[in-house]
């Protein structure tokens, strides 16, 4: 039967990666009886991966007539724990893959493309005995290499010891013997990915003597063994893991513990064995033929062991993972509960939180969803909004806590896009859309009871948010104005509240200034717009020193409790100069410091009340 090897290539291997080229050419070594291998990689630029030249070359038994008519036909295999689909990886990157193989006294030479031919190849004798079989990859075809690790020594010495750890532990232990050397060859070194030349080698004698413990696997089928084998070595300055199924004589990786949750200074294997695994790889070895559910049960069986043997042998681990747990409890407290206890400290910290977020979310929705509440709903929808509460009151804790970061460095716009981002507009109707976009509430959380928003907008608009009329023109830009009616379809009249931000660092004149630029738009408002505002409020943070202390007091400021410093004032002003009657304007001069701190205790509070509320061991049903 003719095959279409461009087209197999595209059925078995719609995703593969660059390094089963590596995997599949040592597996036909060792399947060979190679006692040495050597793998040379060459490019002469990382911008030029049409240069990309491998060669393999073995001692192996090489090409023999036998041999040879298997590699041919595809799919032609002898026993189920080889597909005869492996070899197709190589053309999936490169065009073509030229074959030279010593045997006995002859020498076959032939070349694997797409357009593979036996005719082509050629068999002649030699003179003398050779035992040698090479394979020279060149003609990569795709546009880029996914990833340098694909050309680094160190890179692929863990991969290939991921893939052979089973076969190699084996032939050790049988006395066998096999070296495998890999070199990568840069014409042209490129500092910008820390790639450079280098050689990497594996050795049968450096292959670990095994641990075994037995494991229950009967969650996953009755009467099936199941085997830990495992190594632990301590390592000066290293970091290494292999976690992986043994299956049909190679490993198929599993990552159930990731690298960040290791401690340098150690080299561990753990492969875990079972009949049960027999058979359950795809044809192109890339894929595990497990359902859902079935690889579910095997990672939880597999990490469970592996964290047992973590805990028991490194204890240095299980201080960590306590100390990851009381992070996320004190950084995610509304998640508490959430978390899954036997994970924590072995997948990755962003796996943990996603994981929990995601319970909770399918919680929300189960209570959104209800037709009816139930007592028990009802409690558990009670729960869920302090959760999401929680959540609010986190999200407002970070943006203290960048704030607490500014400093003279930082611009006015810095502190201004944490309070409200310049030029945007905001009403009450998109409330909940603008909830983490606004963050009015630091200056009090009743300002949250807005009718409408402007940040850095300019006093034209602002009145024709107030009066729905801009006749009156004015380019000077206040930074924030906020606006409140108690009633915007029945009220008439509004208040309204102007902020005006001043960076740290500033002189004494920069910050009177912005006292003054207050006083004027607090006049031109009352003047103009009598009948629309019924109250108004200015804002102004600056940065105290001594001289501004003194000059707020001498003109009638009265200092006020605080957190840091924060004065206010009534100033009584005069409408015009012929007018009989004056108005009370509010001003509120405060720090920086107060302005942030201010926020930060009465946002602590909050979240120490709802933090009280949970507790770790209330595990969600």
């Amino acid at each position: 039967m003719k095959i279409n090897l461009k087209q197999a290539v595209k059925y078995f291997f719609t995703n593969p990666s660059l390094e089963l080229v590596y995997v599949e050419a040592v597996a036909n070594s060792i399947d060979a009886g190679a006692t040495k291998i050597d793998i040379e990689i060459s490019i002469e630029e990382l911008s030029k991966p049409e240069t990309l030249r491998i060669v393999i070359r073995d001692n192996g038994e090489g090409f023999t007539d036998h041999r040879f008519n298997k590699f041919a036909e595809l799919m032609k295999v002898e026993d189920d724990s080889h597909k005869g689909l492996g070899r197709l990886v190589f053309l999936s990157y490169f065009d073509k893959v030229d074959i030279t193989s010593y045997f006995g006294k002859r020498k076959r030479v032939f070349q694997y493309s797409t357009g593979f031919e036996e005719s082509q190849m050629s068999v002649q004798d030699i003179s003398g005995k050779k035992q040698e079989t090479e394979l020279i990859f060149t003609a990569y075809h795709l546009k880029k290499i996914a990833t340098h690790d694909y050309l680094r020594p160190g890179y692929l010495k863990k991969r290939l010891l991921e893939n052979f750890y089973p076969i190699l532990y084996l032939m050790k232990q049988n006395g066998q013997q096999l070296e495998i050397n890999i070199r990568l060859t840069l014409n042209q070194e490129d500092a910008r990915v820390q790639l450079a030349s280098e050689k990497k080698t594996i050795s049968i004698n450096e292959i670990e003597d095994l641990k075994i413990e037995s494991i229950d696997a009967s969650e996953l089928a009755m009467f099936e063994n199941m085997e830990l084998h495992y190594s632990i070595k301590e390592k000066a300055g290293e970091k290494t893991i292999i976690t992986a199924l043994c299956i049909d004589g190679r490993t198929k990786n599993m990552d159930i513990i990731s690298d960040e949750n290791i401690p340098f200074g150690y080299e561990m294997i753990f492969l875990l064995s079972s009949s049960f695994f027999d058979g359950k790889v795809s044809g192109s070895r890339d894929e595990l033929k497990l359902n859902e559910k079935e690889k579910s049960i095997v990672k939880r069986i597999f990490r469970k062991k592996v964290s047992e043997v973590l805990k028991r042998e490194i204890p240095v681990i299980a201080e960590s993972n306590k100390k990851t747990k009381e992070s996320l409890a004190n950084t995610y407290p509304h998640l508490l509960g959430y978390f899954d206890k036997e994970t924590i400290g072995f997948v990755k910290r962003e796996e943990s939180i996603e994981k929990a977020q995601k319970r909770f979310f399918r919680d929300q929705k189960e209570v959104l969803e209800a037709v009816s509440l139930t007592d028990d709903k009802y409690e558990k929808s009670l729960e869920l909004s302090s959760r999401a509460l929680t959540e609010y009151i986190l999200y407002r804790q970070l943006t203290i806590d960048k704030l607490k970061k500014i400093d003279r460095n930082n611009s006015e716009a810095d502190i201004h896009n944490l309070i409200v981002p310049m030029g945007k507009t905001y009403s009450q109707s998109t409330f909940m859309k603008d909830l983490y976009n606004n963050n009015a509430w630091l200056l009090d959380d009743k300002y949250m009871t807005y009718k409408t928003v402007l940040s850095d907008k300019v006093m034209s608009e602002v009145v024709k948010k107030i009066t729905e009329d801009d006749t009156e023109k004015d380019n000077s830009e206040p930074d924030i104005t906020l606006i409140f009616s108690n009633d915007p379809e029945k009220t008439e009249k509004v208040d309204v509240v102007v902020v005006e931000l001043k960076k740290r660092g500033l002189k004494l004149e920069d910050n009177i200034t912005a006292i003054i630029q207050l006083e004027k738009r607090a006049l031109k408002l009352m003047q103009y717009y009598p009948d629309k505002i019924q109250r108004i409020w200015f804002y102004a943070i600056v940065e105290f020193d001594d001289e501004l202390k003194l000059y707020l007091e001498n003109n009638g400021y009265t200092s006020l409790f605080s957190s840091d410093t924060l004065y206010y004032g009534e100033r009584t002003l005069k409408l015009s100069l012929t007018a009989t009657t004056h108005v009370n304007v509010g001003f509120y001069i405060l720090s920086l410091d107060a302005f942030i701190n201010d926020a930060d205790i009465r946002n602590s509070t909050f979240l120490r009340i709802l933090k009280e509320h949970f507790n770790e061991e209330d595990q969600p049903q």
